[in-house]
């Protein structure tokens, strides 16, 4: 049976889906209305499957998106269901890339229109395929281009703090990693950037300008 973990804000549809789920034989886990919870959740018991909303507390922007991401670097075998209403460019790219682009769905809720066709496509991403709505596909393919979309969450979020003129020790400290950790990131980050080793530039720095282009 398919252990699953289900992030919904709205009680009403978390206890509908719960429902739905346990009725096709998933066996819902957990149950719960927060990011926070959603990563507490998987971290503590064995799941198999996520199914999360993007707008959840306590921002109700892309929490639950963000929480995705997080938990595909932490468990890259973790299979992973978006169902939202929205489209959320900065991260989407980001938890379709994950994984090697395996195990992962992005479905919109206003478009799920068959309960047999949403519980395939769970088992098909359970079983390590990738079902993704072609309206989410059109609109992602319309982006202009980001330098920075090869880039995991964390990547970013490394990049973030060099350009506001962060040390790797001081990085590690905010990320609660190790210094040895940031140094494979920044890295990563040189080598998804294509900065090459140079001796006229300074390599970070180049990278901030990256940044800097992308995000100002």
């Amino acid at each position: 049976m398919t252990r699953v973990v289900l992030a919904e804000d709205g009680v009403l549809l978390r206890e509908g889906l719960a429902g739905v789920l346990a009725r096709f034989g998933f066996e819902v886990v957990a149950a719960v209305g927060d990011a926070g919870a959603l990563i507490d959740a998987v971290r503590t018991g064995e799941t198999d499957l996520v199914v999360t909303d993007i707008r959840m507390p306590p921002g109700f922007s892309d929490e639950g998106l963000r929480a995705a991401v997080e938990l595909r670097d932490r468990h890259p075998g973790l299979a992973v269901v978006v169902l939202s209403q929205y489209i959320q460019y900065e991260y989407a790219s980001a938890l379709l890339d994950s994984g090697g682009g395996r195990s992962v769905g992005y479905l919109l809720k206003d478009r799920v229109v068959d309960v047999a066709d949403f519980v395939t496509a769970l088992r098909t991403v359970v079983g390590g395929g990738t079902v993704v709505d072609h309206e989410v596909v059109r609109q992602l393919l319309r982006r202009p281009r980001d330098p920075l979309a090869t880039l995991s969450a964390r990547e970013r979020e490394v990049l973030a703090l060099v350009a506001e003129g962060h040390s790797n020790a001081a990085i590690a400290r905010r990320l609660f990693v190790t210094e040895a950790a940031v140094v494979k990131h920044v890295g990563n980050i040189l080598a998804k950037l294509g900065i090459p080793p140079t001796e006229d530039a300074n390599r970070r720095v180049l990278a901030v300008l990256a940044y800097l282009r992308a995000t100002v």
